[in-house]
């Protein structure tokens, strides 16, 4: 009968997956760092996780898990497509603790799966789900656009958030939180993204 691991240890190593990815990028992140950062020893980590890449991978899905929960529930409180767009894109920028470290993940996790098939498959699987729901709320908001522009507009609003979120991880004083707040006004506003039109 196979071994079925603590919960505890199971969220141990999970966090530590996590934390070791965003602190030290993916050539910090290794059996034994987990395993050290979890308190446990790389027997317990590898009764889980048998190489590198299911760590990476398991760190792909957990930022996946925790945006996705986050966007679902913004989007459903918003009262209209407009509100739910600022909100979407406002939670994806590098504004505190918590989402500095998610681009953290996301920039280590991308470094990895560029010459790993794997990897980056599972990445587009969760990107696509972000540019999914762009197109969305960009179509609710400007109904007028033709399916290929609002594709085309989602694509800057997609490239501007994950390029400055990615800036923010190694310049903070540049792409601090008030910084990227007023480019996405700014960039909502010329899109037309804003409920005022476009300049």
């Amino acid at each position: 009968m196979a071994r079925t691991m603590d919960p505890d240890a199971q969220a141990r190593i999970s966090r530590a997956v996590w934390e070791v990815l965003g602190e030290r990028g993916p050539h910090g992140l290794t059996l034994r760092a987990v395993a050290e950062q979890a308190g446990c020893t790389t027997g317990l980590v590898l009764h889980r996780f048998p190489d590198k890449r299911a760590l990476l991978l398991h760190a792909r899905d957990l930022l996946h898990d925790r945006t996705a929960a986050r966007t679902e529930a913004l989007e459903a409180e918003a009262a209209t497509p407009r509100d739910a767009l600022r909100a979407v894109l406002r939670q994806a920028l590098s504004l505190t603790d918590e989402t500095r470290q998610e681009a953290r993940v996301w920039l280590g996790y991308l470094a990895a799966a560029l010459d790993d098939e794997v990897l980056a498959e599972r990445h587009r699987a969760g990107h696509g789900v972000f540019v999914a729901r762009t197109r969305r709320l960009v179509a609710g908001i400007r109904p007028e656009l033709t399916e290929a522009e609002v594709a085309a507009t989602a694509t800057v609003v997609v490239g501007f958030i994950e390029g400055v979120s990615t800036l923010s991880t190694a310049d903070d004083d540049h792409y601090d939180a008030s910084a990227q707040l007023a480019a996405l006004d700014r960039l909502l506003l010329i899109l037309g993204l804003d409920g005022t039109g476009q300049v």
